[in-house]
C-alpha cells in the first residue's frame, strides 16, 4: 500500500491512521470508493468466484465476447460483500468484480434469534429478515446450532464468507441466475442492519442459556 494515493475522504482518514477499524470507517457513513481501504482495514479478507459467464454481443464489426464474473469477499466474522465484473479475459473480469465486492463490503448484525436453540451466541441472525435482487427474494430464518445453512450453494458461500453458520431459508424466482441470488441474499444481510434496534435491546431480546431460563421459571 506504498504506493498508494487516497483521493477520497476516507481514504485519506484511514492512509493518516486516524481510522483504525472497520467499524470505525463505517460509522463515519462516508462511502467506500477505493478498495485499498478495505485491503487495509480488513487485511484476512478471503475471496470466492461464484460464476463466470460469457456475455456476447453482436456489433457491425461481428460477434464480441466479454466474460462476466460473480465474487463474493468476507472474513467470516461479520463482514462481506459481492461483487461483479466484465472484462474481456477472465482474471480482469474477476480482478473488477472483487474490486466492485469489496466497495460493497457491509457489516452483518449477527445472534441466535431461534427459540429452539436459546443459546444467546452468535452464529445465526437475531430475527428473520428479507432481500430482493432482479426477480428473486430471500428470506432468511434464525435457526438453532447444528443445523447447518440450508440454502442454495451461492447463498451458501455468502452466509459463510459472513461467518454465519446456522440458517433456515426460504427463496422465490430464479434462483440458478447467481448474480440475483449472490445479491439477495447480500441485501438480506444488509436490511439486518437498517432495522434501527440498540444493541442493548437485541440482547435482551436474544434467548438467554437454559439454564438461565429454567432457574427464572422454576418453582418458588
Amino acid at each position: 500500500m506504498a504506493d498508494w494515493i487516497p483521493k477520497t475522504k476516507l481514504g485519506k482518514l484511514v492512509a493518516s491512521g486516524e481510522i483504525k477499524t472497520m467499524d470505525q470507517a463505517l460509522e463515519t457513513k462516508l462511502p467506500i470508493l477505493e478498495p485499498e481501504i478495505i485491503d487495509i482495514l480488513l487485511p484476512d479478507l478471503e475471496k470466492e468466484v461464484l460464476q463466470i459467464r460469457v456475455v456476447r454481443r453482436t456489433t457491425d464489426s461481428g460477434r464480441k465476447n466479454k466474460f462476466f464474473a460473480t465474487v463474493v469477499v468476507g472474513n467470516r466474522n461479520g463482514f462481506v460483500g459481492v461483487g461483479t465484473g466484465k472484462a474481456i479475459n477472465t482474471k480482469p473480469a474477476i480482478e473488477r468484480a472483487i474490486r466492485n465486492a469489496k466497495m460493497n463490503i457491509i457489516k452483518v448484525r449477527m445472534g441466535c434469534g431461534s427459540w429452539e436453540c436459546m443459546c444467546g451466541g452468535h452464529h445465526s441472525i437475531p430475527y428473520v429478515t428479507e432481500g430482493k435482487w432482479g426477480s428473486v427474494k430471500v428470506r432468511l430464518i434464525p435457526a438453532p446450532k447444528g443445523t447447518g445453512l440450508v440454502i442454495g450453494d451461492v447463498g451458501k458461500k455468502v452466509l459463510e464468507l459472513a461467518g454465519i453458520k446456522d440458517v433456515w431459508s426460504r427463496t422465490w424466482g430464479d434462483t440458478r441466475t447467481t448474480y440475483n441470488f449472490a445479491f439477495a441474499v447480500w441485501d438480506a444481510l444488509r436490511n439486518l442492519r437498517k432495522t434501527r434496534i440498540p444493541d442493548e435491546v437485541i440482547i435482551k431480546a436474544e434467548a438467554r442459556p437454559i439454564a438461565e431460563t429454567v432457574k427464572e421459571g422454576g418453582e418458588e
